[in-house]
């Protein structure tokens, strides 16, 4: 008598047919209803991984302070270690299908340092309110916690919020430091990677860009790093491993290249999620939050595409 399949097992291959079902009809919708195939993409595109809220609420809060702010009618999770306000305040901005406890494994040694620390869940996250999101979303309530908190030390943002931090800081976000692990640099880019992923065609995809452009009020142009970050003159240090296969490093390196104050540092075999708690990154990290010079600067040129020579 033959074993049933692991439970992991049965997810897999569930998670496979999902995907192949998904595919076939972009297919269809390549072909014969490309305004549908975009209301489609658009809405996967704005809506977390399933399953990622189960996960944040399952992980334990610890010693945070939980509260929740009200911001542009959402009910955001916000999380406290320290007295924050009075200790200088390091907030991170998590990234897409994440959620602000990740942050934890770099609080005991921000706190031995003498840092308060706050993080957040992003609306349709964790146990914030809402059920879609977009980068825009995402750096306007990173920007209107941070006021919220009062005199930020610096940001850590990660991935998408990586992004979110540099979108808030343009947009007038104060913050001594910021520091930007695996940022994602490319709205566009990263559509496309979406759109290999479930088999939508090129038309779908043009499509769903026009519409979350006409959705959000900004092109997705402007929210590049070589849009974003000429003008910042806030100290900063980009880390990304070499072998990311979620966020490719050459966005990493793009932000340290525009970023006039910018330092890259890069690792390897730590991919696009380890890097954020790998024993080495919080080391960097609490370093340069410290004031040392860490990771190296990029030498650019606004006279090139994308400053590459």
């Amino acid at each position: 008598m033959s074993r049933p399949p692991r439970p992991e097992i049965r997810t897999i291959v569930r998670k496979a047919l999902t995907l192949t079902a998904l595919r076939l009809r972009f297919l269809g919708h390549g072909w014969l209803a490309p305004a549908k195939g975009a209301r489609l993409a658009e809405a996967l595109f704005t809506t977390p991984l399933p399953g990622s809220r189960d996960r944040a609420l399952r992980t334990p809060i610890g010693d945070a302070q939980l509260s929740h702010l009200d911001i542009d009618g959402d009910r955001i999770a916000l999380y406290r270690w320290g007295d924050v306000g009075r200790e200088p305040t390091v907030l991170f901005s998590h990234g897409w299908s994440s959620f602000g406890l990740r942050i934890a494994p770099w609080v005991p040694a921000l706190r031995a340092a003498g840092f308060a620390v706050a993080a957040f869940d992003q609306r349709g996250h964790g146990r914030s309110s809402g059920e879609r999101a977009t980068l825009p979303d995402f750096g306007r309530t990173l920007g209107k916690v941070a006021a919220r908190l009062g005199p930020v030390h610096a940001v850590i943002g990660h991935s998408l919020g990586g992004a979110a931090t540099a979108m808030a800081l343009a947009q007038g976000m104060r913050a001594g430091r910021s520091l930007l692990i695996a940022p994602a640099a490319d709205g566009e880019a990263a559509l496309s990677r979406f759109g290999r992923l479930v088999g939508a065609g090129r038309g779908v995809l043009q499509r769903t860009m026009r519409a979350l452009e006409r959705r959000t009020g900004w092109r997705f142009e402007d929210l590049t790093a070589q849009a974003l970050v000429p003008r910042l003159a806030t100290p900063s240090l980009i880390i990304h491993d070499l072998g990311d296969d979620e966020v490719p490093w050459e966005e990493g390196e793009r932000y340290a290249r525009f970023w006039p104050r910018a330092h890259l540092l890069n690792t390897e075999g730590l991919g696009h999620h380890r890097v954020l708690t790998a024993p080495q990154v919080i080391d960097a990290g609490l370093a340069f939050l410290r004031g040392r010079e860490v990771g190296t600067s990029v030498v650019s040129t606004l006279a090139l595409p994308r400053g590459v020579c």
